[in-house]
């Protein structure tokens, strides 16, 4: 049995669990694909349009609220969400006036949130938010702030204090989630600045920093006290290390557990095309969750996880071949492993009882979707179920919410990506998606008969899967989908070819070359929250000509000004100087057309 209990710090009781076993993807005997259906098929009221588990129902309990990330809900059910405004999205966008910060409640008991109310100021970047003996907690840029919630009403009267500030900034993961334990202490995700500690971030055999000094300030889980204010970060506050960028946090307070969910690394084959097959840059690393201790190191950026070996592996910017495991030997790996670039940006564990037996007790995952899979197909995009066994080891995994993207599955293509998940006290389980600002609230209207006889699910792909054949037409092609569109040939920049234009699509698409040219700015290169739209002829270190954009490809660029993370020399791939200028001339052919 499960004893309730106060949650204490994960390194006074998880020193047993650093050893157990990573669930590696098996497909259970009671599979049955028919049990999955289109939510709204016996849901009256349902319109979310997503694929669930049978006996389960979604609403639309909010949309457009801006870029919904993490939200909780209170114990009054009203549901707090932080949206984040910053450059991680499109520049120019149009903030909702009246504060990131929202607050939802259905007081009709539809489903539906018919109460909206926003608050905060509207520069904003940031995702995290908790709550905590009557405060609402929110990252706001460096910050972590307070707010008193009201006896009356949903919205706080008071202006916010500052819990913890000058948090580090910038770079590929400049966002700080956290979560606030039973005894009130901030535990704080202060994510890299880097894919892999590089000398030259995301460049082609550019060699790791040794010893990384980014470590010293960022890649770890930070803690301080919830209940003060005005405190300052520190790199001495540091309570667990080598975590490249936890997203979120799952608690299991009757256990004693925290677990947290990391993006793991991408580019190894872009990277390092010698060492690693074009199609292992779909498949490795995996995705993690691991569990949260005092003190731990989980190898970032030294190790990462290889869903094939079962194991953490030395990465090649630290002299690694693919197997050895050299350092990460004595580092910590994960409890259970998921696809690789899938994008675990939320984690929740279910301990209520609106929901089967069968999804109690274990965390549901909000993927956010991947991008780094290219040319392959795209994965994630989607809700997973983990179970967890009375030992905290891995059960079975399975897609228990899909849909969300619609018919195209890439960053630019896909209509609603999760980020969020969080658990109502009525045992609900709300979901935000942070395209359109769209909340979901999904319970199960089954009934007990329908739970008789065990679960039935898809469950997770096999972590050693081939990726498949390469998808570079995931999008709409730049010509078109008309019957005539075959003969609408791009145009050719003047002094190129048509025969440039073509390789230098099949390069763009990854077909050729290895470079990454579609993953970040789209496979029909109209922009992703990585990469800058190519179509619109609007450039900002070129003069829009063949032979400037060419110069781009060729020296790349280290300090972008709109987005995150830079843009390495010939895409951190092997490129000649030819197929440089044929991906140059295909983006002026897309810019033109």
């Amino acid at each position: 049995m499960r004893s309730s209990r106060f949650l204490v710090p994960a390194a006074l009781v998880l020193r047993v669990f650093t050893a157990l076993p990573v669930l590696v993807g098996s497909v259970p005997a009671n599979l049955d694909h028919s049990s999955v259906r289109a939510a709204g098929s016996a849901c009256p009221g349902d319109d979310s349009g997503l694929k669930l588990p049978r006996g389960f129902c979604a609403t639309i309990f909010a949309d457009g609220i801006g870029h919904a990330r993490h939200l909780v809900v209170a114990a009054n059910n009203v549901v707090y969400v932080n949206t984040w405004s910053g450059d991680y999205y499109p520049a120019g966008e149009t903030v909702h006036e009246g504060g990131f910060l929202v607050a939802l409640q259905d007081k009709s008991g539809t489903g539906k949130a018919d109460v909206v109310e926003r608050f905060g100021g509207t520069a904003h970047d940031g995702s995290g938010i908790a709550l905590y003996k009557g405060f609402l907690y929110a990252e706001v840029n460096d910050r972590i702030i307070r707010y008193q919630l009201p006896t009356s009403g949903i919205v706080p009267s008071d202006p916010p204090v500052t819990v913890v500030s000058r948090l580090p900034l910038g770079g590929d993961h400049p966002m700080h989630p956290f979560y606030v334990s039973d005894d009130g202490m901030l535990y704080v995700d202060v994510a890299t600045a880097t894919n892999a500690c590089q000398l030259k971030n995301r460049t082609l055999h550019s060699p790791g920093a040794d010893p990384c000094k980014e470590l010293e300030t960022r890649g770890g889980i930070w803690r301080y006290d919830a209940k003060k204010t005005d405190q300052t970060y520190s790199s001495s506050d540091r309570y667990a290390t080598g975590i490249r960028n936890a997203e979120g946090f799952g608690v299991d307070k009757a256990d004693n557990r925290v677990y947290i969910a990391q993006h793991g690394r991408d580019q190894l084959h872009a990277n390092w095309p010698e060492i690693y097959k074009p199609e292992e840059e779909a498949t490795l690393p995996s995705e993690e969750v691991m569990l949260l201790k005092g003190g731990g190191d989980y190898g970032w950026p030294e190790c990462y996880y290889d869903p094939g070996l079962k194991r953490l592996v030395l990465a090649p910017e630290y002299g690694g071949d693919g197997n050895k495991p050299g350092a990460c030997s004595t580092k910590t790996g994960p409890v259970v492993a998921f696809p690789a670039h899938w994008g675990p940006n939320g984690l929740v564990f279910y301990d209520q009882k609106q929901f089967p037996a069968a999804y109690r007790n274990g965390l549901f995952i909000a993927f956010h979707g991947s991008w780094d899979r290219a040319p392959y197909a795209q994965g994630g995009y989607n809700i997973v179920f983990q179970a967890l066994t009375q030992s905290g080891a891995a059960g079975r995994c399975e897609i228990f919410a899909d849909g969300f993207a619609g018919g195209i599955i890439s960053p630019e293509g896909a209509i609603h990506r999760p980020s969020g998940v969080a658990v109502g006290p009525d045992g609900a389980l709300y979901v935000t998606d942070d395209m359109k600002g769209r909340i979901y609230r999904i319970t199960y209207v089954g009934g007990a008969a329908a739970q008789s006889g065990g679960p039935e699910f898809t469950p997770c792909p096999s972590l050693t899967a081939s990726p498949g054949e390469p998808a570079p037409a995931a999008a709409k092609p730049p010509e078109g989908t008309n019957p005539d569109a075959g003969d609408a040939a791009l145009p050719v920049p003047p002094g190129a070819t048509h025969e440039m234009v073509a390789l230098g699509d099949r390069i763009y698409h990854g077909q050729v070359g290895g470079a990454p040219c579609a993953a970040c700015h789209g496979a029909n290169g109209s922009g992703t929250p990585l990469g800058s739209d190519l179509t619109r002829n609007n450039w900002y270190w070129s003069d829009g000509s063949w032979k400037g954009l060419s110069k781009i490809i060729t020296d790349g660029v280290p300090v972008p000004k709109q987005y995150r993370s830079p843009m390495p020399a010939m895409g951190g791939a092997q490129l000649t100087t030819d197929q440089a200028e044929a991906v140059a001339a295909y983006v002026w052919a897309l810019s033109h057309h």
